[in-house]
């Protein structure tokens, strides 16, 4: 009991620590972020670079994700622009496993942490702009993201301990096992609402042992998938163009996550050549963290020659009267 008790703490202090990062960073970017999203979309291929750039910014393709649909919603974005940042959105939260793996286990994450927060709860208490005030916020909330790691990955190493290794090492062996741990990794992305939350618990189950490497990849392209939620709960009542925004979202995420399922030993497999070639450690959370990166940018290579296609194919869903009866019928 202790033990659940210490991982949903870990994940309570993770969850407000992304939360804190993403409310602080938009504040402190202000309009920038805005404009950018809006100008950096000339092209597809800029597009996603945008998308990824700012969700890696701010940590959260939610926001991203949420922010796109406003600007489709008032008209400032077109489906086809919009569709790309979505594609980019994907990619740019690979950040957050990058920052787990490579930060989260690298030293003593306290010594880290605790300077941060101090430094950001100093910047929101003694300053009054607005925006360093969001930078403030922005790094408690860095901060907190790694302390919560740490209560993470105590919990995580207890389970190791309690369990043994041995036999959860295997775990996920088998299509059962690939699918059942894939929508373990679906529904603790829908009930945090939050995919970047969700791989953290992942990755620090498999580098504590407490998880095999498979079973973690496959509940990786779960999260990937169910972070589609969120969009899917954002355009409850919008305009037909966003819900066609979030049904693109839905086709971007599912398509890529049944094709990695469906070729996951040759992706693993794939992804520790990769590694070996990059010179990365082979610790579990930096294979898991590459593993997300490959699966991702193999769907924006696969999905992003598409984009027009799809655009044409969802402008036809979600018809309306009022929008069928204010289309131009007699005009070129």
């Amino acid at each position: 009991m202790g033990l659940v008790l210490n991982a949903a703490g870990g994940l309570g202090i993770f969850l407000l620590a992304m939360t804190m990062m993403t409310e602080g960073l938009k504040v402190f970017g202000g309009e920038g972020l805005k404009r950018s999203l809006e100008l950096w979309t000339s092209t597809p291929l800029r597009g996603a670079a945008a998308g990824a750039l700012v969700t890696a910014l701010v940590q959260s393709s939610s926001a991203v994700t949420v922010a796109t649909i406003g600007f489709v919603n008032a008209g400032i974005l077109s489906l086809p622009h919009s569709l790309s940042l979505i594609f980019g959105a994907n990619l740019g939260t690979t950040m957050t496993g990058w920052l787990v793996s490579i930060v989260g286990f690298g030293f003593k994450i306290e010594a880290f942490a605790l300077p941060i927060i101090a430094l950001g709860v100093g910047l929101r208490v003694i300053l009054h702009d607005k925006r360093l005030r969001g930078l403030g916020e922005a790094l408690t909330g860095f901060g907190l993201f790694f302390l919560g790691l740490s209560i993470l990955k105590d919990a995580f190493s207890e389970v190791g301990t309690t369990f043994g290794t041995a036999t959860l090492a295997g775990s996920g062996a088998g299509a059962g096992g690939i699918a059942l741990f894939a929508a373990v990794g679906l529904v603790a992305t829908v009930l945090t609402q939050s995919s970047s939350a969700a791989i953290a618990l992942i990755i620090t189950a498999a580098s504590q042992s407490a998880l095999g490497l498979g079973a973690a990849a496959a509940a990786v392209i779960g999260a990937n998938v169910g972070t589609t939620s969120t969009a899917a709960f954002a355009v409850i009542g919008a305009t037909p163009n966003a819900k066609r925004v979030a049904a693109g979202h839905i086709v971007f995420n599912l398509g890529t996550g049944v094709l990695a399922l469906a070729i996951l030993p040759l992706l693993l497999w794939g992804t520790e050549v990769l590694g070996e070639l990059l010179g990365l450690s082979r610790q579990p959370a930096i294979v898991l963290a590459l593993f997300h990166t490959v699966f991702n940018v193999l769907g924006v290579a696969l999905m992003l020659p598409f984009l027009k296609p799809l655009a044409r194919f969802l402008q036809h869903r979600f018809t309306t009267v009022e929008e069928d009866i204010s289309r131009p019928r007699h005009l070129d």
